[in-house]
Parts: C-alpha cells; structure tokens; sequence
C-alpha cells in the first residue's frame, strides 16, 4: 500500500483533459501534496483547492504564500465544493479535478495508521477526527465488519476476517491488524498481493465515508461547472471508477437515470455532460516512475449548458 510519495499520476493527461488558459478558475478537490494545484497555477489558472486533512492544509501555507493570490486553500471535504465556492463567490469554474483515495503522503505517515507497510496506530482518519479505523474494528458487531470488508475491499472471505478480527479484540495496531488477516486467509510469503491489503482498502473507505463522499463531490461538481466547464477524475480502484463511469454515462444521457449509489430520480433530465472520454491508464514509463500510476484510472467529460440534475443525497447506508 506504501507508493512513490508527492508525484501527480497522468498529470500530462489530466492537463489535456482540463485545457487550462490563464485566468480561469479551476478546482482542486483532492489537494494533499498540491501536485495537480503546482501545475495549474503553473498554467495561469486560479485555483481553489479543497483537503479535508488539516496536516495537507498546514502544509500547503508556502504554496499559498508563494501563489501571490492565485491559490486559496479550502479546509474541506470536496462534496462541500458549491457551498465553500459560493460563500468565496468563485462559482461557477472552469474545471475541477478529483484525485480519488489516500494520499502517498499520507500512505508514508505510520503514525496516521493507513498503512500496515510501518507499525502505527489503527487511526486511517483523513480529516483527523470521527470514528477512527480501532474504533470500527474493536465496537462493530461481526456482521458490520463482514459486511464493509465485502463491500468495499471486496473479500469473498469477509466473513473469515470479521470473526478473526472480533476473536482477536483489541487491536489497537496496523500491524496487529495486518498479521490477524494474513493468519485468517493462510498468507504465503511468495503471494503476490498481501491479503491484508482488501481489508484496509474497505475499513479506510467505510470510516472516511469515501464512496458517499465521492458520489456527493461529483454532484457538487457538475453544480459548479460553467457551460464548456472540464471535469477530470482519477480512481485508483474499481468501486470508484464503477461510480465515476456510471455518473457520467447517466449525465451524458448514455443510461437510464438511477444506480445502487445514485438513488433514480423521478424524470429523465437533460445531459449535464458531454464528450465523455474513454478511460486513460498510465503507460510503462509512468508506472516505472512512479508505481503508484499502475492502478489509476481518468475518465473526463464536458459540461453542458443544462441545468444540473437534482441533488441527491448519499448515506452510507445506502452503500
């Protein structure tokens, strides 16, 4: 789970995609290190970027001294977008990218507890407060923890795990964690892939919200895009691309409005997005750099001039 820290992934192509020409207003939700941010103010653009994580927004402080007043970060989660714009009164942009996930930077924090690569708390909290990762784990009852492993790290041992796991409470480490999985599902030392890996993707995405968030934040989006306004969004496993490549089917008209995380909607509305793009994955030279690149997935679209579809709120619960 440990990668390449700080680089963009297919920066060069999420550049195409957003054709950026100076003095536009572009979005970045997913500010972490400010590696897309870097780029577009580098492009002329200004740029609103939005991290729910106080340690990426402390960070940030030299980035945005050195902007000169292109670049204002927004203590966030990025589904609050049209709100915090407006309130800046900076709708609507011209772009807006989303860098879906953990972040390398937070990858490489061991006391942040996303990572069982270095022993560390069992937090995995991106804004740093809430119900964290040892709280879940220690205080959900078998079925829950069962039923968010299968979920979203799609384990088809789920139910395996979850009763190691409750048999083994407390955990209160990383690397506690990743040694009772490994025992559950009789890891070898020559496997490709350390089981561990689906059970951390699921718990970090359930206590983060992340699905919900990002079903939100593509909404937001689509409210704050101008006419001809560029969306580019990278995913970096199947739950979120699935999401990203049914929204956009949707608003493009290419699908019948509603989908298990997008609840229907009562009338067929007009296309909010056009020119959707085929997927683009990273090239060898990209992956060799930087192996964080090997499972990202772009998908980018356009906005129209149609009004945006109804707001639509996601739960947890309905994941």
């Amino acid at each position: 789970m440990n990668d390449a820290p700080h680089v963009p992934v297919l920066l060069a192509e999420v550049l195409d995609a957003l054709a950026i020409a100076p003095g536009e207003t572009h979005v970045d939700a997913t500010f972490g290190a400010g590696g897309y941010t870097q780029a577009m103010l580098a492009q002329g653009a200004r740029v609103f970027a939005f991290d729910r994580d106080p340690d990426a927004i402390a960070a940030g402080a030299a980035m945005v001294a050195a902007a000169d007043g292109a670049l204002t970060l927004v203590p966030a989660t990025f589904s609050a977008m049209d709100a915090e714009l407006a309130a800046r009164d900076a709708v609507p942009v011209q772009g807006v990218t989303m860098d879906i996930g953990v972040s390398s930077m937070q990858l490489d924090q061991a006391e942040r507890g996303f990572s069982f690569q270095s022993d560390g708390p069992l937090d995995m909290r991106m804004s740093q407060e809430g119900l964290s990762a040892a709280e879940f784990v220690n205080e959900a009852d078998e079925a829950h923890i069962a039923y968010v492993i299968k979920e979203y790290g799609e384990e088809p041992r789920a139910r395996r795990v979850a009763q190691a796991i409750v048999y083994n409470r407390p955990i209160t480490r990383t690397g506690e964690l990743a040694r009772i999985v490994r025992k559950a599902l009789g890891y070898k030392p020559q496997d490709k892939k350390d089981p561990a890996t689906r059970t951390f993707q699921a718990i970090r995405i359930h206590i983060n919200r992340e699905l919900g968030e990002l079903a939100d934040g593509l909404a937001a989006a689509e409210r704050v895009l101008a006419p001809g306004g560029r969306l580019a969004v990278v995913t970096f496993h199947s739950l979120e691309d699935r999401m990203v490549k049914r929204f956009l089917r949707e608003r493009s008209g290419s699908l019948p409005s509603g989908s298990r995380h997008l609840p229907e909607v009562a009338a067929k509305h007009a296309p909010s997005f056009e020119m959707v793009g085929r997927a683009l994955r990273a090239d060898d030279d990209e992956i060799a750099r930087n192996p964080r690149a090997r499972s990202a997935t772009l998908r980018t679209a356009t906005r129209t001039s149609a009004a945006a579809w109804p707001e639509q709120s996601v739960t947890e619960g309905a994941m």
